[in-house]
């Protein structure tokens, strides 16, 4: 006997009942943890980049910190150089003491003279060839009778007298005294003025000039006088220009 359409749509409505209520059980029955765990994973990773800037912000901040270090130590280094640069300059300009490897020329009356007198002066011109030979020669510093020979020096005859700076070079004997760059220089400078043709000038003045051997040692005083610049001005900076 065949189930008439009531039944057979009450068995299908049924089933349809059952198969939702058990698909609700078996969700309440098994809840979802998925979220609590995303969650928490969350969680840590926000904590992981809470470390990370943390770090980033200390790594920022020494950075920050040796930068200022270098700017320091950048300003510090050009003042030290304009310092190093400024006592090189004094020093090439003869206003400072310096010494050094050399040999000491010795100036004085000569035992036989060709005109039978004492000498009682240096003639300029004798004196101004000889430094012309040292410094052809390799001297780097030159002082005569204690006086330092700088670009400016003039050596002339005032009054019959031979001066050097304003120094009256009327008493001998006197030494020049010469600084060359190192020791070798300064035994190359000693065998030239051995067969110095300046030196061998001075003879014919009544006037002898010996030459000491080479010393480890020479102190050369500075230059005492003011140095006078002439012709100079300060450079004026243009307005907008770069």
């Amino acid at each position: 006997m065949m189930p008439d359409s009531k039944q057979f749509g009450f068995v299908i409505v049924a089933a349809i009942i059952g198969f939702m209520v058990a698909i609700q059980f078996q969700t309440v029955s098994k809840p979802v943890v998925r979220d609590t765990r995303d969650t928490w994973e969350l969680r840590q990773d926000l904590m992981k980049e809470k470390e990370l800037q943390s770090r980033l912000l200390l790594e920022i901040r020494s950075n920050d910190e040796k930068l200022a270090s270098y700017e320091t130590e950048i300003e510090q280094s050009k003042e030290q150089v304009l310092r190093e640069t400024l006592d090189e300059l004094k020093t090439e300009a003869g206003l400072t003491e310096v010494s050094g490897p050399g040999i000491v020329l010795s100036v004085e009356p000569a035992d036989v003279g060709i005109a039978g007198k004492a000498a009682s002066s240096v003639p300029p011109d004798l004196l101004k060839r000889l430094l012309n030979e040292l410094n052809m020669y390799g001297a780097l510093h030159i002082s005569i009778d204690g006086e330092r020979v700088i670009n400016t020096t003039v050596i002339r005859e005032i009054n019959r007298e031979t001066k050097i700076n304003g120094h009256s070079l009327n008493r001998l004997p006197f030494e020049i005294k010469v600084i060359t760059e190192s020791p070798a220089a300064a035994g190359k400078l000693y065998n030239r003025m051995q067969v110095s043709s300046a030196a061998e000038e001075f003879f014919i003045d009544n006037l002898s000039v010996k030459i000491k051997r080479p010393e480890k040692d020479i102190i050369i005083p500075a230059y005492q006088d003011t140095i006078r610049i002439r012709f100079m001005e300060p450079v004026k900076e243009e307005k907008g220009g770069s």
